[in-house]
């Protein structure tokens, strides 16, 4: 049973949502879709933990790289009202972040993934450094880059949290937390939209039903040797494994998600608490041009802009073309096509897009799922039954 509302229409995606939601553990998810700028789509389902409490309507979820898409929205606000250019050095506003050769990175290579700064091994000894933001931001500033800035890009899995983060609270002025609430939060009436949740909040969290992240198993001999002769196969090609596990296995101890440490750390690439209703409505406002119910925060061309592809080639960590916007990438789907929609799914099966060509945004929350650093089937199927639900009504 699912709570919540659905137009007719749109009737598919929470028929689609229904079978996502596991049985056999405490587990539940949110969708939500608006078209038009009205919301056709509101509805939640299943358990937020394991005592077995319901998911309701105000239930915040961990989401992982989702997170990414909210830091990359508030960076382009802050450019739209004149405080940056996205060809800046970042070091014009950050002075510290012009150490080690990086001088000439600008914004727009910080969002495009190109500034070379994501292994993050080489940042940190131990996963709980991460809770720590000054510490983070502070090593983001020192760090030496993997290649010179512009020459390729690589998926900053972690870092982008702090590098753009840090970025737009040194444009700002004010802590990154402030910046969300006054830029984005309270502008659109968000009900749910968090990095680092406040203490009054943690009641409506949904805990992940796998939330401690291990070490992986010591290989076996044969393992081992299975292991090099992939790793050998993939170099010939040009893939480098050992730049997918630099900039996404800090993980040398157990690191727990559902931990309140962790929930109220900011950790901007990784560890937002949304609902779902909160990301479809940010995505809602790009699909409209930069305006939603009468509140304009971005100008149309800069919607334009942020959503052009900025890059085709293969990334040096995900090993596939992402064709990255700016903090953004295309929207994964099946079945369907979606070339102008963007946005950023997240580890766990999270996600949210905005089509503007179909005047369309999505937004996926659960607490169940795993799968690649960019979500799992969850979204792609969604996200199929909105587009072609939102085809059907043009």
């Amino acid at each position: 049973m699912l709570g919540g509302s659905v137009h007719p229409d749109f009737a598919d995606v929470a028929a689609t949502l229904i079978p996502q939601i596991p049985r056999d553990r405490h587990a539940g998810s949110a969708v939500c879709v608006y078209h038009r700028g009205i919301p056709v789509v509101d509805v939640w389902g299943g358990v937020k933990d394991v005592a077995g409490n319901p998911w309701r309507a105000d239930t915040t979820a961990p989401s992982f790289s989702t997170t990414k898409g909210v830091v990359s929205t508030l960076l382009h606000l802050l450019v739209d009202q004149g405080k940056a250019t996205y060809d800046d050095p970042i070091a014009r506003h950050w002075p510290e972040f012009g150490s080690r050769g990086k001088g000439r990175i600008t914004l727009r290579q910080a969002l495009c993934h190109e500034a070379g700064l994501y292994r993050i091994t080489d940042l940190i000894d131990r996963p709980g450094e991460m809770l720590d933001w000054s510490h983070m931001k502070q090593l983001i500033a020192d760090a030496d880059p993997a290649h010179a800035p512009g020459e390729a890009h690589g998926y900053h899995a972690l870092t982008y949290g702090w590098l753009v983060g840090g970025l737009v609270e040194e444009i700002a002025g004010k802590p990154l937390q402030q910046v969300l609430l006054d830029e984005l939060v309270d502008p659109l009436e968000l009900d749910g939209m968090f990095i680092g949740l406040p203490d009054g909040e943690l009641h409506r969290r949904a805990e992940l039903t796998n939330g401690v992240t291990v070490r992986g198993r010591p290989m076996r001999d044969w393992q081992e040797t299975l292991y090099e002769w992939v790793e050998t196969g993939l170099g010939w090609a040009g893939v480098q494994l050992q730049e997918f596990h630099s900039a996404l296995n800090p993980f040398n101890e157990p690191f727990d998600w559902n931990a309140a440490e962790t929930v109220q750390a900011v950790i901007p690439a990784a560890n937002g608490q949304f609902t779902a209703r909160s990301l479809a409505r940010m995505y809602a406002l790009l699909a409209g041009g930069g305006q939603l119910n009468g509140v304009r925060l971005l100008a149309e061309d800069r919607v334009r802009e942020i959503s052009q592809v900025q890059s085709r080639s293969r990334d040096r960590v995900l090993f596939l073309p992402m064709h990255w916007r700016m903090g953004y990438h295309r929207a994964f789907t099946v079945g369907v096509s979606a070339a102008y929609a963007f946005g950023h799914y997240g580890y766990g099966g999270s996600g949210a897009f905005c089509d503007p060509t179909r005047e369309l945004a999505v937004a996926l929350t659960l607490n169940s799922g795993a799968g690649t650093p960019m979500g799992n089937s969850n979204m792609p199927l969604i996200a199929r039954a909105a587009l072609r639900a939102a085809d059907r009504v043009r």
